[in-house]
């Protein structure tokens, strides 16, 4: 027999979808440094294979007993499985890498520099419905720049991030000695849960929520691919990403010919309406968010141009990609080059049209138009390169023996990233929408990036408090409680204290 011999109660857990160990991911993904071995005699994610036993931080060798100890080289601890099933614990300080953590807490800054617009709901909008179409040449060189770096940037980078710690949370479960159906069962709670989440945020705060559809994403996405093979997750992925192509061709192709006004249109409301931050009544303003974060959680998380992202982050997961930065430095600094400038070259036309360098229709600025199109096809690599960005920084960052406080903080963030996605929001509508203080009629798209910053900043410094306390986010704390129950860690082994629900 290969593998590990299973206790009766390591057996019952799996049956009813119970975790083996804590879960030591967090809830938009968390990342361990080191290779994960898996007791079957085969490799996981890379390092040597191992016959009952799990490493973290290097290899393990020799056979573990019943229980007892493995030896690791390389300083990470060789735990082995062994008859009596003992799992993995919950993650230790030495084991997270940097890049993952740094990439969510600085994509959280360009997620709520983007989400600005949407409250400057007092001001004159275009065709496009997003940024509006005046202001001080200060105002309109802050447009020109979001355009250009964030607008439908941002989000393929999320859910790369997001697809990326789906994949780690699989394996790291697999790697503590779960079973593959009670590790397909710990995602699919998670992403119901983050559909339900989701759905909050959207009808209490903030119509644009993505959780939902990223939630709905998971769910699809997980069930099809979770425990595909490498090679199949890349030749889907070309295959969601030349769909998206495809539904934009005869906009592309308009754009190619220089008929740029043949698609789109004029009528567009401003994106300020389907977010309801204009709205004076609180209760209409939910009912407008919910229908709106309703159809962004299904569209967004069916048909959207997220898909591929989803796809390319469980192969890069599975590659370690970010937590091993220095063993892919040619990859990352290709798709950085490639990524940002191809996404930057594509945003370019619609920035120019909003700031009036060029004059072209209309319709070609819309959200359905030719330029706008452009934009968001090429906004799918651009996502990617700023990821593999962030992984070239942290992994400059990493050769440093201590970290500065600023990227430590900025670190917290990102193991943070779900209470600091929805604390944004928590800040920001009853501050700016017209239903709370209606501070957004009186501000312009200068002054709302810099509360933006200022947001991000606090929200910083609160993960930073957190870290030092060493404690979890709130949101983490909840979502963990919903997904696996009331759990107990002694001397590392994950103990239930009441059975997490099925």
């Amino acid at each position: 027999m290969h593998g590990t011999a299973r206790s009766e109660g390591h057996e019952q857990a799996e049956e009813h979808g119970q975790p083996v160990g804590d879960c030591p991911a967090d809830e938009l993904g968390q990342s361990v440094a080191g290779d994960l071995v898996v007791a079957d005699g085969q490799s996981v994610v890379g390092g040597r294979s191992v016959v009952d036993g799990w490493t973290v931080d290097g290899q393990a060798e020799g056979r573990g007993q019943a229980g007892g100890l493995g030896r690791a080289e390389g300083g990470g601890p060789g735990v082995a499985l062994g008859r009596r099933g003992v799992a993995r614990g919950a993650v230790r300080a030495g084991e997270r890498a940097l890049a993952p953590d740094l990439a969510r807490g600085l994509m959280l800054l360009l997620i709520v520099l983007s989400n600005t617009a949407f409250y400057l709901y007092a001001a004159r909008h275009g065709a496009s419905g997003w940024h509006p179409v005046e202001g001080s040449p200060v105002d309109r060189a802050v447009q020109f720049l979001m355009i250009v770096t964030l607008d439908l940037r941002v989000y393929p980078l999320f859910a790369f991030l997001f697809g990326y710690g789906m994949m780690q949370l699989y394996l790291r479960q697999r790697a503590a000695g779960t079973g593959e159906r009670a590790a397909v069962s710990i995602l699919r709670r998670r992403s119901l849960w983050l559909i339900v989440f989701g759905l909050l945020h959207a009808t209490l705060l903030m119509a644009g929520d993505i959780l939902g559809a990223y939630g709905v994403a998971g769910l699809v996405l997980g069930w099809l691919f979770i425990r595909r093979a490498d090679r199949t997750l890349l030749v889907w992925g070309l295959v969601f990403g030349a769909l998206t192509l495809l539904l934009a061709g005869p906009a592309l192709w308009a754009a190619a010919t220089g008929d740029i006004g043949a698609y789109g249109s004029t009528d567009t409301p401003p994106s300020t309406e389907a977010y309801a931050s204009g709205e004076d009544n609180p209760f209409i303003a939910a009912r407008t968010r919910l229908e709106t974060g309703l159809f962004v959680t299904v569209a967004g998380g069916l048909v959207s141009v997220i898909l591929p992202q989803f796809l390319l982050g469980f192969w890069a997961a599975r590659r370690r990609i970010l937590e091993e930065p220095g063993r892919h430095l040619r990859l990352l600094r290709w798709t950085a080059v490639m990524g940002i400038t191809i996404g930057w070259l594509g945003a370019l036309p619609a920035a120019l049209a909003h700031v009036g360098a060029v004059d072209v229709p209309g319709a070609a600025v819309s959200e359905t138009g030719v330029l706008s199109q452009l934009r968001e096809v090429t906004g799918i690599p651009c996502g990617i390169g700023y990821v593999a960005c962030f992984g070239l920084i942290a992994h400059r960052m990493s050769a440093r023996t201590r970290q500065s406080r600023p990227v430590v903080a900025v670190a917290a963030v990102g193991k943070r990233s779900l209470s600091t996605y929805l604390g944004h929001s928590l800040l920001f509508s009853p501050i700016l929408a017209a239903w709370g203080l209606g501070l957004g009629a009186h501000m312009s798209s200068a002054t709302m990036a810099l509360f933006a910053v200022g947001v991000w900043l606090v929200t910083v410094a609160a993960a930073y408090a957190l870290e030092r306390a060493g404690r979890r986010g709130p949101a983490e704390v909840v979502l963990r409680r919903l997904m696996y129950g009331r759990r107990e860690i002694v001397n590392g082994t994950a103990a239930t204290e009441r059975q997490a629900p099925t």
